[in-house]
């Protein structure tokens, strides 16, 4: 529930793609970041450069950024996280999309749950659930897996897991690192069975976004090219 003491966490969904900041950012971030001025994100350029492109008047300059990366300990953001329980308002901000999804800023909503202060999650574009919506696939009951491993033999045992889990009819959903996205492509139309169906979303929210579902048979058949391209997979079952 939070203290009456502590400010509140707040979580302020990014853009996906650039230039698309001021279509898809919704009026209720837009009034946090007005006044929000102390922040938790993955990499200070970007969270610069987002609020920067919504041109909402704010002065970049006064803000405060605090960078946390998966390997970061809490050590490092002492005075920060003070500050937050003695009652400032802080926000997180991602590299791309959701913070705390397939991202580190979980660790800080974590430790602000343990130390009662209030997490307000907004809403904006999530490049996982937007291909969830397209595919046509299950989206009654699905499971992210987030990133496979990179080894070619775990990402293997992975995928025959993931096939499996499909076949029972939830749809499965992974991602990988743009620069890896072809390796993961050829991995997945080599070991999973022809008959599965698999969704690709590359670049959702951009001008050149798109999105499809067919067997991984013909996929096979014309690989696109994914390299350096943001990219959600979806292995599945259409929906009937």
């Amino acid at each position: 529930m939070g203290t009456n003491t502590s400010g509140t966490l707040f979580l302020i969904p990014s853009a996906l793609a650039s230039g698309s900041e001021q279509a898809v950012t919704t009026p209720q971030v837009i009034e946090v970041l007005r006044h929000v001025r102390c922040f938790f994100v993955e990499n200070v350029r970007s969270a610069r450069r987002f609020i920067s492109a919504l041109k909402i008047g704010v002065d970049i300059g006064a803000l405060e950024f605090y960078e946390w990366h998966k390997k970061s300990d809490f050590h490092s953001l002492d005075a920060p996280l003070k500050k937050l329980l003695a009652g400032t308002d802080f926000g997180v901000i991602s590299e791309a999309g959701l913070p705390a999804v397939a991202d580190p800023g979980a660790q800080i909503v974590a430790w602000a749950h343990r130390h009662g202060v209030a997490v307000r999650p907004l809403t904006g574009a999530s490049s996982i659930f937007l291909t969830l919506m397209g595919s046509g696939l299950n989206g009654q009951a699905f499971c992210f897996h987030g990133y496979l491993p990179i080894d070619k033999g775990a990402r293997a045992r992975k995928l025959k897991e993931i096939e499996q889990a499909a076949r029972q009819g939830a749809a499965q959903i992974f991602m990988e690192t743009p620069y890896r996205n072809n390796a993961l492509l050829e991995a997945v139309v080599k070991q999973v069975q022809p008959d599965l169906h698999l969704c690709i979303g590359v670049s959702l929210t951009s001008p050149d976004e798109w999105i499809f579902t067919q067997p991984v048979k013909s996929w096979k058949q014309n690989l696109p090219d994914l390299h350096k391209k943001p990219a959600i997979f979806i292995l599945g079952q259409p929906s009937r």
